[in-house]
């Protein structure tokens, strides 16, 4: 258990308030060491939690500010121990001069997330709530806020916890058996079990699969922009960017590695990947950057072919081979750019074209000219509809957490081993511990079982304050 009192500024800069925060056992002294509550009637640590002081940070004699105390005392408070919180303005000289009275004090600085980890130790959250506090933080989109706020109420933690004392419970059982191996009985219903593994493998399953829709709610859903050197690839990433991320020429090959920034379109983030233009060259880094290209190929999810549509069907024709066996299960969609240079004939042409390589792929295509910002709405449109994201609500489980996902996926591959122990009617010391390893990934996930070097790893990556 943490002795030690911590303080930190939990608000960012250049805003017309500050928070600094304080907790542990010595909060509310340390506090009141430098704050001169305006009714001196009653001192801060008699005072109810819950409650606003209004008063001064007064530095021998000198007032450094007007502020107000908020007062909180353990258990109910965001760490379990006793708290407070000083609003004042703004200012960075005047939160440093709070922060370095505080330390005077006796306080000490607090590291990234040591407040929400107190949190976690003192058993206000579980591990998975408390990271899902960071993922609240870092929200960006209605989706990955609902997301984090689900996982911040339990929803997930629930689902674990119930899975676990079901097994815990056949465990125990199957365990109780060896202790009358001699007597041949058994305790665990071994049908029972085989429909209790068959519904947890189910869960485990829909778990581990939801990773995929919720790594792209959360990291943006990754869109490799490809196509041949000056078919407009740079031009629309900057148009989609809103800003003038790739440099744009008309000389070949000015793009020569990946470009990758993050646009939020229709509540849904899109990572949008610039790559190389594919042609045959013999330049050492232009070959290295169009290597890259079908790495992120391989990556991406939605795929945009940008075909200059006065050289579309050369294109086409000279990249099929290279670039469809790369979009099998992806979304492919065909982008006919400079579309406002081209005849009717000749969209028409294209059009059959289009249909006619897309018989045997998962796509569209849409004909736009990304310099005249031509049709470049129902793009995004069409990205919307390629995503296939669900609607997320607060209720809904769903994974984001690469820990999590690994966890999970180690418990499922037990669950499995358990479903076939069944089916071979192995012995029942076999069967408990591929059950307790399932158990063990689980816990993993709520922190029930942890180390020290996990926990570090969660918590360097919080802001400092929370």
């Amino acid at each position: 258990m943490n002795q030690d009192t911590i303080c930190a500024i939990a608000t960012a800069q250049g805003g017309a308030i500050g928070t600094i925060r304080v907790s542990g056992p010595d909060a509310i002294t340390f506090t009141e060491k430098i704050f001169t509550p305006s009714n001196k009637k009653i001192k801060l640590s008699d005072r109810s939690p819950y409650t606003l002081t209004f008063g001064h940070i007064i530095n021998n004699g000198e007032v450094i500010d007007e502020v107000l105390v908020s007062l909180f005392k353990a258990p109910h408070s965001y760490t379990g121990e006793n708290s407070t919180e000083i609003t004042c303005h703004g200012s960075a000289y005047i939160l440093q001069q709070v922060m370095q009275l505080l330390i005077a004090a006796g306080c000490r600085m607090a590291t990234p997330g040591e407040f929400t980890q107190r949190a976690f130790l003192n058993g206000k959250m579980d591990l998975s709530q408390a990271e899902a506090v960071a993922d609240l933080i870092a929200s960006s989109s209605a989706a990955t806020h609902r997301l984090a706020m689900s996982q911040i109420r339990g929803g997930f933690s629930q689902e674990l916890i119930a899975l676990q004392q079901q097994l815990l419970n056949f465990t125990s059982m199957i365990e109780l058996e060896l202790d009358f191996s001699e007597e041949d009985v058994e305790f665990a219903d071994r049908a029972a079990l085989r429909l209790l593994a068959d519904n947890i493998e189910q869960t485990l399953t829909r778990l581990v699969h939801s990773f995929n829709v919720g790594n792209a709610i959360k990291n943006g859903v990754p869109v490799a922009i490809i196509g041949e050197t000056n078919a407009g690839k740079s031009t629309l990433l900057n148009l989609l960017l809103n800003e003038e991320k790739a440099i744009v020429s008309d000389i070949h090959g000015t793009t020569r590695d990946v470009i990758e920034d993050t646009v939020n379109i229709g509540g849904i983030t899109f990572r949008f990947i610039d790559t190389a233009g594919i042609r045959e060259t013999n330049d050492t880094i232009e070959s290295i950057g169009i290597e890259r290209t079908f790495q992120k190929l391989e990556q991406a999810e939605i795929v945009l072919w940008m075909i200059d549509s006065s050289n579309a069907s050369t294109q086409l024709d000279s990249l099929a081979q290279r670039v469809l066996p790369h979009c099998e299960n992806k979304q492919l969609i065909l982008v006919f750019n400079k579309a406002d240079l081209i005849t009717p004939k000749l969209t028409e042409e294209l059009t059959q074209k289009a249909n006619d390589l897309l018989k045997d792929a998962t796509g569209s295509y849409i004909f736009i000219s990304a310099k005249e910002h031509q049709n470049t709405a129902d793009l995004e449109k069409l990205l919307i509809e390629s995503a296939h994201l669900p609607t997320v609500t607060q209720n809904d489980v769903i994974v984001t957490n690469i820990r999590h996902h690994e966890a999970l996926t180690h418990a499922l591959e037990s669950i499995h081993r358990v479903q076939q122990g069944l089916e071979m009617h192995i012995s029942g010391d076999f069967l408990s511990q591929d059950i307790r390893e399932c158990i063990h990934f689980l816990s993993e996930i709520s922190g029930s079982i942890t180390t020290d070097d996990v926990l570090g790893n969660i918590f360097k990556n919080f802001c400092i304050g929370k």
